[in-house]
Parts: structure tokens; C-alpha cells; sequence
């Protein structure tokens, strides 16, 4: 092992309990041990992922957070005896690895609620909201500190819970404490007074208007969470440790709208000086440890950062505050190993906490000690398998309900929580394959195919791997991309796969000898031959990885997250972007997580990008382009140095489908790395 890590392979204390290293796993949605928005049990699938995560030496798990009280059902989690039995029955095992955990305990959403249409629904009307109560609560599972507009549905607000409803939940989370324990798990971290959740909607406030003991004062808006640990003392021993997730400060503006780093704003939620207040009240109220980042849902991005957030983005904020307190305090927010290991052993900061890294690779921390850093599958913070709850303005979470059910997947890593789906089986016929480009979907497919004993060889036209996705990762802050980039002309090197360059294959009838065909072709600029000058754009390509010089007013037409992402470039490099977009907002998209899709709409409100909403180009001009609205009332003429066609891909599909035909990426339908990857997986697995 380099010894730039070893600060990380040193062991802490939270409470009595001591922690093997400083590398804390993040909890994270959908890899709860109870299950996730299913009536609660003990989940297998959840277990086997934490268990390699263990294995593969995180010293501190967090499993998925799990509500006291069941999201559906409504049943309290303390009342299902079965789950806790099935869990001390694996404990054991678990704790073979030396790696301890902590189970996530949740009061609940609050105004945080991703809440989908059908839920709008039933909140809206209270007879069907009755009806539907003993399976979804939606009142309930709304409801927050006040009365408060729900992110997610800004026409639906929350009621205010009751006071019997908290002290109904402050002694549920002593009861399921009680039983954690006797079902030999090693602490509870409690979610939290942290990006914008119930708990974090009652300390802050602006958002907590009570009149009751539960707001007004400091301690009366930190009361909660306060009564909980207490509680979990009570019940399960003054020396159980307990976690809280904390964020430090709330980064958020307003309803909706975060804070840019860097940026000079009036604070809508807590504050630094309360917050170094807070954790101090905190710990002496019975903390062991404070898991810390910044944000809010309304500022998302700082608590999950896409590309776009630089690293360790949360870093100062947290050293800052574990001046105030005694107790271990651990960092999340794109945290670099490398820098957690010089601030720990500098003795600012005592744990590092990853989260979506360990769901692209099972065995990253192995590859760190074992000096194999170049094997690492890198997280590009993409967010499309893991977390992908999505809106735009006008809608709730528009996230599809086979993400909902199923979340903690991985992009770039099919098996992670679908191990049984996705996994790597010996071919009993190996066969020839021809792979037709070496985009990413291309490449995965060989990999896959060569691990199971096939022989694939790729046919590409271009002289390097990547296919669009070179253009894509051309950006400055797509180091993760270029990384990942990197790891795929490694791999399939290391694998030695039969690539051939510079080779087009426009016509499968010209294979010969070859037992399957895999069809990657990718996808092409969609164009609109009907807008007068349309030949006028330039292509992505042309912009960010052949760098054609474009001057300083560039026009994008479109605001999809491509065309935003190009606008964010063009911000960096001192110049002026022009958005027009159809839709009433920019990256109105299912499959773009709110996290990312936020960021880039609070970028170009920050640094005031004109954008035009519900409007297309009617003309484009030498050197204007002509916008109409959508209802053609408003018709603008604006100048331009350069404008990019932004409006999308279509798919470019090879030879027509056959038994030995099989088509992967973009050329079957326009997606993102995620379909590209698992459908190479799928294609693979079946040949």
C-alpha cells in the first residue's frame, strides 16, 4: 500500500466501540437491511451487498436508512420480532469480517418526501388519502415540523405533526434501539438533523413556525432529535453508540434554490453560528459521533454532489464544527482518499465517509492496499442507478416506479443490489462475437463476453475507445468521466481483447466467421431541416472536444442536460451561453437525477443566463437567431457569435435484426450509461 493511505487503516472510537479504519460507508437509499418502500423484513439482497462491502474492508457500514415507522404498511419497525431474529441470526457472520455496523434509524421526510403524482393525488383529496392510510399515509408521511410546500410538489404542504405523534416516534426509536442491540448490532446513527429531513425541519427556523414546546427557542426546535437519543440511552444503554447524520450548514437560499460554492448568500436554513452551537448541544445530549456534510433537498447537490460540485466539497465546513465538539466527526461529499488521509492524520478530521463508490466497485479499498489504484472503477456521480429521483417545474418525483422500488443500483456496475440478475456465468459454447464500435456499451459487452470464456473482437472506425462519450467526458470537470475512460482502455487491454481501429463495418454481410454480432453503433445530432439555417450549428463534438473556436455569445438550442452541461463549460471558460428550451425548464428529463438537474438550473440562475423557456428558433441567422414562444405571442431576435445544436440524438442502428444479431447502447434507443452498460450486460449474458 502507498503510504499516502495509511492514516485511513488506523482504528477510532465511537463510544466503546472501536472502528478497524477511517472509512465509513454512507448510508444510502435502497440498501436498507429492513427493505425499502415495501413492508419492512430482513432483505437478503441488501445483506449480501453489505456483506461484501465488508468484506472488502470498510471498517464502519451504514445501511439504508429506514423510517422508525414503515413507509408502507405503517407498521413500527420494533413490532416485526422475525426481522430483528433473522438479523441476529447474521450478525455472526457479519462481524467475521471485523468491519462493525451501525443500523440508519430515520423519524422520517417531512416536506422531503419525494412524493409521485398518484401520492399529489390522495394528499389532495382526504377521503381517498383515508382509504389509502393503512397501506400509504401520505398526510402523514408529509407531515413536518410546520406547515411547509413540499419540494417535490410545490402546490402540496405539509401539515404539522402532533405532539402525541413525536412522542409516539421518540419512543419508537428506543424500542428499535433496544432490540438493534440484542440483535447484536453495534450502534445507530440517526437520520437527521441533516439535508432538510423531518428532524432538520423542526431545528431549523424559517422552516419550524410552533408555538409549542417543539419550536420557537433553540432548544425547543432541537428538542427532537434531542429526546431521541435520550430515549435510545434509556432503552438500549447509556454506552449504545449514536451517530447523527448532521449537516453543518444548510446552503440554501430559498424554497427550491441552493447556494453555488463560492457564492456570497443570505442563509434560508442553519447557519454556521448555529451550527457550531448545535453540535456542541448535541453531543452533550448524548452523540457519540456526528456524520457530517452540508445542503438540503432545496440545495441537493451538496449532500449528493454530481461532476459538477468540486471534491471534498463539505470538507471545510465539517473541520470547522469538530472544533466545537469532542466526538469523532466523520466527512461526506465527493471526499478524495488521498486528502481525507493527510486532514486525518494533520488530526482535522477523524473518519472519511464514500458512499456511491462502493457500490461501482466491490473491491476498491482491496485495490488501495494492495497497490492496484489503476484497477479502481471510478464513481462518476451520475446518479442514474443509484438515486435517480427526478422533476422538473410543473411536476413531482417523475422517477419511474422500477427505480422507486429499486435504488442503491449502480450504472456502471450492474450486479450491485441485483447480484442474482446480473452475474458472471461460464459459457458451456464458446463462441466468436464481432462488436460493431467501442463506445462503452461496445467494451462492456467484450469484457463481459471474455470473462465468460467467449472471444470477442471489436471493429472500430475511430482510432481510439469512448465513442460519444469521449465527447462527453471533454468537459474540465469531468475528470471522473476521463477516468472512467482510462479504466476501460485498461481493462479491455488487460483482458487482451482483439480491437481493431480505423475499421468501418457499414454492412454485417462482410463478416465472416464470426458466430454472434453485436451491433454498438451508438447515435448521431438530431437535426431540424425545417429551421431556416439549422446548418449553421455546431455538433457537441465540434464544441467541446474539437474546441472549434466559437467566440463569447454562444446560443444552445435546447436545455437539456447535454446542452446545460456545455453552457456550465462555457461559464468556466469566461464566456456567455444563451439557452432556449421548449419545456417550462431546463432538463425537463425522467432519467436526470434532481440533484444534478438542480445544480445546473441554479448555475444559470446564479450567473444570470438568459434562457428562454417554452420557446423554439424559428430562424437562425448570420448573426441573430429568431426565438418564438410556444403560444407565438412573443417573438425576440437575439445575437449571436455561435449556437450548438442541443436538441438531441437519434439512433444509428447497423444492419438489420436477425437471430445473430444483438444491438446494445444508444443505437436501440437514446439513453445514458446506465442503459448503454446494462443492456451490454443483458446482450452479453444471453449470447
Amino acid at each position: 500500500m502507498n503510504e499516502k493511505y495509511a492514516p485511513l487503516f488506523t482504528p477510532f472510537k465511537v463510544g466503546n466501540v472501536e472502528i478497524k479504519n477511517r472509512i465509513v460507508q454512507c448510508s444510502m437509499g435502497g440498501t436498507s437491511l429492513f427493505g425499502w418502500l415495501e413492508p419492512c423484513h430482513f432483505d437478503k439482497e441488501a445483506a449480501y451487498f453489505l456483506m461484501q462491502r465488508a468484506q472488502d474492508g470498510v471498517g464502519l457500514i451504514l445501511p439504508g436508512m429506514q423510517c422508525v415507522r414503515d413507509t408502507m404498511g405503517r407498521r413500527w419497525l420494533w413490532q416485526n420480532k422475525r426481522m430483528f431474529k433473522e438479523l441476529a441470526a447474521w450478525m455472526p457472520e457479519f462481524h467475521k469480517t471485523g468491519a462493525k455496523l451501525f443500523i440508519q434509524l430515520a423519524a422520517g421526510f417531512g416536506r422531503s418526501m419525494a412524493v409521485t403524482p398518484w401520492m399529489v393525488m390522495l394528499n389532495k383529496n382526504p377521503l381517498l388519502n383515508k382509504l389509502a392510510s393503512p397501506i400509504v399515509d401520505v398526510s402523514y408521511s408529509c407531515a413536518s415540523a410546520s406547515a411547509t410546500p413540499n419540494r417535490w410538489a410545490e402546490d402540496l404542504t405539509s401539515r404539522p405533526m402532533t405532539v402525541q405523534e413525536i412522542h409516539e416516534m421518540v419512543e419508537a426509536f428506543g424500542k428499535t434501539a433496544k432490540m438493534l442491540r440484542e440483535a447484536g448490532v453495534d450502534g445507530v446513527e440517526i437520520h437527521a438533523v441533516h439535508e432538510g429531513y423531518l428532524l432538520d425541519q423542526f431545528t431549523i427556523k424559517n422552516w419550524n413556525h410552533r408555538t409549542d414546546e417543539y419550536g420557537g427557542s433553540f432548544e425547543n426546535r432541537y428538542r427532537f432529535p434531542v429526546e431521541i437519543v435520550q430515549e435510545i440511552k434509556r432503552q438500549a444503554g447509556a454506552d449504545f453508540p449514536v451517530s447523527l447524520r448532521y449537516s453543518v450548514v444548510s446552503k440554501t437560499k430559498s424554497w427550491g434554490h441552493g447556494a453555488m460554492p463560492g457564492e456570497e448568500f443570505e442563509e434560508f436554513g442553519r447557519d454556521m453560528p448555529e451550527s457550531e452551537k448545535a453540535v456542541k448541544y448535541l453531543q452533550d445530549a448524548g452523540y457519540d459521533m456526528l456524520n457530517a456534510d452540508n445542503g438540503t433537498y432545496d440545495a441537493w447537490y451538496w449532500a449528493h454532489p454530481p461532476q459538477y460540485m468540486p471534491d471534498n466539497c463539505n470538507l471545510e465546513d465539517v473541520e470547522h464544527i469538530r472544533q466545537f465538539v469532542t466526538i469523532p466527526v466523520a466527512c461526506a461529499g465527493r471526499m478524495d482518499p488521498v486528502k481525507a488521509a493527510e486532514e486525518i492524520a494533520a488530526g482535522r478530521l477523524d473518519a472519511m465517509a464514500i458512499a456511491r463508490q462502493n457500490l461501482c466497485d466491490p473491491d476498491w479499498i482491496q485495490k488501495i492496499l494492495h497497490d492496484r489504484e489503476d484497477e479502481i472503477k471510478p464513481c462518476i456521480r451520475c446518479h442514474n442507478g443509484c438515486f435517480n429521483f427526478a422533476k422538473y417545474k410543473g411536476t413531482a418525483n417523475i422517477q419511474g416506479l422500477e427505480d422507486s422500488l429499486h435504488l442503491g443500483r449502480c450504472a456502471l456496475y450492474p450486479p450491485t443490489m441485483q447480484h442474482d440478475r446480473y452475474k458472471i456465468v461460464p459459457t458451456k459454447n464458446p463462441k466468436k462475437v464481432a462488436i460493431i464500435g467501442a463506445g462503452i456499451g461496445g467494451c462492456e459487452t467484450a469484457l463481459v463476453l471474455k470473462k465468460r470464456g467467449h472471444h470477442p473482437v471489436i471493429f472500430e472506425k475511430s482510432d481510439r475507445i469512448g465513442g460519444l462519450f469521449l465527447t462527453a467526458s471533454a468537459m474540465s470537470f469531468k475528470e471522473n468521466d476521463k477516468q472512467l475512460l482510462r479504466w476501460y482502455e485498461r481493462e479491455v487491454k488487460e483482458a487482451g481483447i482483439d480491437i481493431r481501429f480505423n475499421t468501418e463495418v457499414n454492412d454485417l454481410g462482410t463478416l465472416r466467421g464470426f458466430d454472434e454480432i453485436v451491433v454498438a453503433t451508438g447515435s448521431v445530432p438530431r437535426t431540424m431541416p425545417a429551421v431556416k439555417g439549422f446548418e449553421k450549428c455546431l455538433t457537441f463534438t465540434q464544441l467541446l472536444r474539437e474546441k472549434v473556436p466559437v467566440g463569447d455569445k454562444v446560443v444552445f438550442f435546447g436545455g437539456g442536460q447535454s446542452a446545460c452541461e456545455a453552457a456550465y463549460e462555457m461559464i468556466l471558460q469566461g464566456k456567455h451561453p444563451i439557452i432556449v428550451e421548449y419545456a417550462k425548464d431546463l432538463v425537463p428529463a425522467q432519467n436526470v437525477c434532481l440533484s444534478n438537474a438542480s445544480f445546473l438550473r441554479d448555475m444559470m440562475l446564479y450567473k444570470k443566463v438568459p434562457t428562454y423557456l417554452e420557446s423554439t428558433i424559428t430562424e437562425i441567422k448570420d448573426h441573430t437567431v429568431v426565438i418564438r414562444s410556444k403560444d407565438g405571442k412573443t417573438v425576440t431576435e437575439v445575437e449571436y457569435d455561435n449556437i450548438v445544436n442541443g436538441i438531441g440524438f437519434v439512433p444509428t442502428p447497423v444492419g438489420d435484426k436477425a437471430k445473430n444479431v444483438h444491438r446494445v447502447g444508444d443505437c436501440v434507443a437514446i439513453g445514458n450509461l446506465r442503459t448503454a452498460i446494462w443492456r451490454a450486460w443483458d446482450v452479453a449474458m444471453a449470447i
